[in-house]
């Protein structure tokens, strides 16, 4: 691996490039990054960055919780090591490459706190049962001139929403993006000014999961990059706003089995791809306590603004926290996937997409049926309608969440003791830090920390 590593160096430099970050994703889902001279890589592949085990309880305002046993004390080291395959060029950053990283321990065996790790085994568990993923992200953002205190004061561009016209003031941007995007070897689906303040959404590819998650980060530091070029801020925070659309980072799975799509179909799935999606919504609420976990994330998933309230699924229905979308003859059987909405950048995106792979296949193995769908909103229902159809209320705090991730023996194993302990704990921290302040404060607290 060191030797691959000194030939990509070998290459980069040559190119221009002075450093790379070595980058992760926290319990927060924010970005963390280690830089190394890009003479230093071969080195890193071979023995790795030190960092301190804290990261996997740092909260979302930085604060280190010791609320977790295992890590209860400022000692402990870990080593950042870099996926030497994975490594780009960034194109808005011509000094500067990236590369996602493992955790390990200072033996070279796994952290159990490496959130990637957690994906890759598993991926590994379920093609040993002969199943794989297909997943790709919708990532949503909202756009300020630089230096801005907020969107609302100062939003990017001024609609209308999905008009060519909202775009023209940052024509540059939008053509950096799409420029920088292919350069870094991220597909685009599509680009465009979205319903929400000020706000963007492009869609990535879908691949596997581990190389969808590692997208998603890249993705992140593109945009960012792009934006600060061009005078430029973005913000993914769940909400930029009090009362406006919120940013979801909408999550797009098709479980696969024997080079078939099992939700393949162009009406509602059935057999495996049925039982899926009855995974999916068996763990539901649990699965929000990791795929929007934030404070601010809870208070983004309200009746009325097509980012899903309440537990259900439906076929095209975008206030479906799983909306089922068919194939067509247009795009073919094989295209009907899953879309989870209330997945947001407050989450890990490893984390997000290892718990919906074991919640889903979980189904499949249990052999669960979904009920039927729903095509109507039920937050327009009385609370005796709901009850009648079996319609709940997702979790609307971080304690409710606590309590839905308690209750699924499937997630909290996917996690394991030590990572769900330390995720545990930056949560309780979290509600600790936002018990008793106004929502104001708090999406003030989270805007510019995504």
């Amino acid at each position: 691996m060191s030797k691959a590593a000194s030939a990509a160096a070998k290459d980069l430099a040559l190119a221009g490039v002075r450093g790379v970050h070595l980058a992760w994703a926290d319990n927060n889902g924010i970005p963390r990054s280690r830089i190394v001279p890009i003479g230093g890589l071969g080195d890193a592949a071979a023995r790795g960055i030190g960092a301190t085990t804290l990261f996997a309880v740092f909260d979302s305002h930085d604060r280190i919780t010791y609320g977790h046993a295992g890590l209860a004390t400022p000692s402990g080291d870990i080593r950042l090591v870099p996926v030497v395959e994975r490594v780009r060029k960034l194109a808005g950053q011509p000094a500067l490459a990236w590369a996602p990283v493992r955790q390990v321990l200072a033996d070279g065996t796994p952290s159990p706190y490496c959130q990637r790790g957690v994906l890759e085994r598993q991926v590994a568990a379920a093609a040993a049962k002969g199943f794989e993923l297909r997943a790709g992200f919708e990532l949503e953002f909202a756009v300020a001139p630089a230096g801005s205190p907020d969107i609302v004061s100062a939003p990017g561009h001024g609609g209308p929403a999905y008009s060519p016209h909202a775009l023209v003031p940052i024509d540059d941007f939008v053509a950096a993006l799409l420029r920088d995007f292919e350069a870094n070897g991220l597909r685009i689906g599509q680009l465009h000014a979205e319903y929400g303040l000020a706000q963007l959404e492009l869609s990535l590819g879908a691949t596997d999961p581990v190389s969808a998650a590692d997208d998603q980060l890249l993705a992140r530091q593109t945009v960012h990059a792009a934006a600060h070029t061009h005078g430029l801020r973005v913000s993914f925070a769940p909400l930029v706003s009090p009362e406006a659309a919120g940013n979801g980072w909408h999550l797009h799975t098709s479980l696969w089995r024997h080079g078939r799509n099992v939700l393949a179909g162009r009406t509602v799935p059935r057999g495996e791809g049925a039982s899926y999606l009855a995974g999916l919504l068996r763990d539901l609420p649990a699965l929000t306590a990791i795929t929007a976990p934030s404070v601010p994330s809870t208070a983004r998933l309200r009746p009325g603004y097509f980012a899903s309230a309440y537990a259900f699924w439906g076929v095209e229905n975008r206030e479906a926290p799983l909306r089922y979308v068919p194939g067509s003859a247009m795009l073919g059987d094989e295209h009907a996937n899953v879309e989870l909405k209330p997945c947001d950048a407050s989450a890990n995106p490893y984390l997000a997409l290892a718990a919906v792979l074991a919640a889903g296949i979980a189904g499949v193995e249990d052999g669960l049926v979904a009920p039927d769908e729903i095509e109507h909103d039920p937050g327009t229902w009385s609370d005796a309608e709901r009850e009648a159809r079996g319609v709940t209320r997702l979790p609307a705090s971080a304690a409710e969440q606590a309590v839905a991730l308690a209750g699924s023996p499937r997630l909290q194993a996917v996690l394991g003791a030590e990572l769900l302990g330390a995720f545990r704990a930056v949560r309780e921290s979290d509600g600790e830090w936002a018990r008793d302040r106004p929502l104001e404060e708090i999406v003030r607290a989270h805007l510019w920390r995504y």
